[in-house]
């Protein structure tokens, strides 16, 4: 849902409450998480909070999440939030499996990957499709049909690129559907398996056309070109007040070019992630770069880079500085 109007409101006030909560589920819930905070933001919730929460119903049934959210029993929570964080655990190597299954079928088509990206197995757990067409889409730039194989009847999770209707397409070109449902950027439905091929086919086909060229390249949008010199606690606190971010209000960008790569070094428990100390005149920022640890091959110390970044606080035993968390960066 877009943040803004009231749904910013009910977010912003309802960050605030949540760091306040008394109810046992949550705070052992928290507790597992590793979220000691007073302040919690749209990422915490979005990415921590509310997956743990989701993956019982992913896997199971989400009444041991309800039960969670309910009771007033602090040895129930503790033994509930246990039970969560294990399920989650479960759902994140169920993602894991599928969609390196799914990557790897697309990877090793003999043809040119298609507009549209449709594949489907009886190994797909149902919870999770959704979670994998998102990292097709992620991997690939391509709408994603993920398919969940039944006996008789099969499920699938859609995910698009900006631009792509893709729940007006699926209605437009195809009406044997079991059901459908969704909005522009993802969708689900239900069909016979015995049509799934004919599905493909037609969807694929019709994809080459309806999929415009230039809706499968990456765009990044940047808000303001600034220097290094600029980011003080006092911009990063006026840039607070417009939080809570999210979609159609998404946190500003920034880009500032020619600085210098002072250290580098990949982090992670996989090597998947980057982190840079850059500088711009006397000023030097640490900046941190999720998942782009095949950047390092780019750059080395002492290059001049492009950075595209938001602006963020990093807390380090007891210390607060500021950090830039990084969106993109290239070689100037």
């Amino acid at each position: 849902m877009p943040l803004t109007g009231a749904n910013r409101t009910i977010v912003k006030y309802g960050l605030e409450k949540l760091g306040k909560t008394k109810r046992p589920g949550l705070l052992h819930l928290f507790k597992q998480a590793k979220l000691e905070k007073e302040m919690f933001t749209t990422y915490d919730v979005g990415f921590i909070i509310a997956p743990r929460l989701n993956a019982a119903g992913r896997i199971e049934s989400a009444m041991d999440s309800l039960r969670l959210l309910c009771t007033n029993n602090f040895a129930r929570a503790e033994e509930l939030s246990e039970k969560l964080e294990l399920t989650n655990r479960e759902r994140q190597l169920l993602m894991k499996s599928s969609t390196e299954h799914a990557k790897s079928a697309i990877s090793n088509q003999q043809s040119a990957i298609k507009k549209l990206l449709f594949i489907a197995d009886e190994s797909y757990p149902q919870g999770v499709i959704g979670l994998v067409a998102g990292k097709l889409v992620e991997e690939f730039y391509r709408p994603s049909i993920v398919v969940s194989i039944g006996e008789t009847h099969s499920k699938a999770s859609v995910r698009s690129v900006s631009g792509f209707n893709i729940v007006e397409f699926l209605r437009g070109s195809f009406d044997d559907f079991v059901n459908i449902g969704g909005h522009p950027m993802a969708a689900g439905f239900t069909v016979e398996t015995k049509k799934l091929q004919l599905l493909q086919e037609k969807l694929e086909q019709l994809s080459e056309q309806a999929v415009a060229d230039d809706m499968l390249t990456r765009t990044l949008k940047v808000d303001c070109e600034i220097p290094l010199s600029v980011i003080t606690p006092e911009l990063f606190n006026t840039i607070q007040q417009l939080a809570p971010f999210g979609m159609a209000n998404q946190e500003p960008t920034f880009v500032s070019r020619s600085v210098v790569v002072e250290n580098m070094r990949i982090l992670g428990k996989d090597g998947t992630h980057l982190k840079l100390v850059v500088r711009d005149g006397d000023k030097n920022f640490d900046a941190i770069a999720f998942k782009m640890a095949d950047k390092a091959s780019e750059i080395s110390i002492g290059d001049a880079i492009d950075l595209v970044y938001t602006i963020d606080e990093n807390t380090w035993l007891g210390k607060t500085t500021l950090q830039l968390k990084v969106k993109d960066l290239r070689p100037s």
